[in-house]
């Protein structure tokens, strides 16, 4: 599932909200978060931010909450807490990019 949002920080409260409920029903959710331009064609989202939000889902534990740098730059100041989670490399990216995981 892909979802928008218009600041990181309603995207991180949101994935914690999901993740609580999924919980409460027994269903396993795995979350990646970025943020940037993304493309809107036909009704759907596409481009580089959208395709490197996948591949930190993938990244990602049952029930974990993984964001990128950006978005944990982006949020500081939030209250929102953040573990270190290491460098990762994928495919069809720019270099490296340092994960983050959402403390709880």
């Amino acid at each position: 599932m892909l979802a928008t949002f218009d600041g990181p920080a309603r995207a991180i409260r949101c994935a914690m909200a999901i993740t609580d409920a999924a919980r409460g029903l027994n269903l396993k959710v795995k979350t990646g978060l970025h943020t940037g331009e993304c493309d809107f064609v036909r009704g759907e989202y596409s481009g580089f931010a959208v395709n490197l939000a996948e591949k930190i889902a993938a990244e990602s534990g049952v029930g974990e909450i993984l964001a990128s740098r950006t978005v944990k730059d982006l949020v500081a100041g939030s209250g929102i807490v953040f573990e270190e989670y290491g460098e990762r490399f994928f495919a069809d990216t720019q270099g490296e990019w340092r994960l983050f995981l959402v403390k709880r």
